[in-house]
């Protein structure tokens, strides 16, 4: 999606928008390895976090007219909701 920002991008929102992708799934995998549910928990909520980062700089990019921006929040924010509906289930569990 970040191929076609201008060049000047490369070491900026292109940047951050890859790392924020990234590290969505790296928090969910590591939180998933680690030994007890409660850290399970917690770093779901850091990928909460990397999820708004995300969502901020996909508008930010929609406003520089970069892209069109109308699908990937839709998505971003199906995974918002299952990341959402995980934490839920563990905390539930819990009780």
């Amino acid at each position: 999606m970040t191929k076609d920002f201008p060049r000047e991008e490369v070491y900026g929102l292109t940047s951050q928008i890859r790392r924020s992708a990234v590290s969505i799934a790296s928090n969910i995998a590591e939180g998933a390895a680690r030994n007890s549910r409660k850290e399970f928990i917690q770093f779901l909520y850091i990928s909460l976090g990397s999820i708004a980062e995300l969502e901020t700089q996909i508008l930010l990019a929609k406003r520089l007219n970069y892209l069109k921006a109308e699908t990937i929040l839709f998505e971003i924010d199906k995974i918002r909701q299952m990341t959402l509906g995980l934490i839920n289930y563990l905390k539930k569990r819990d009780t």
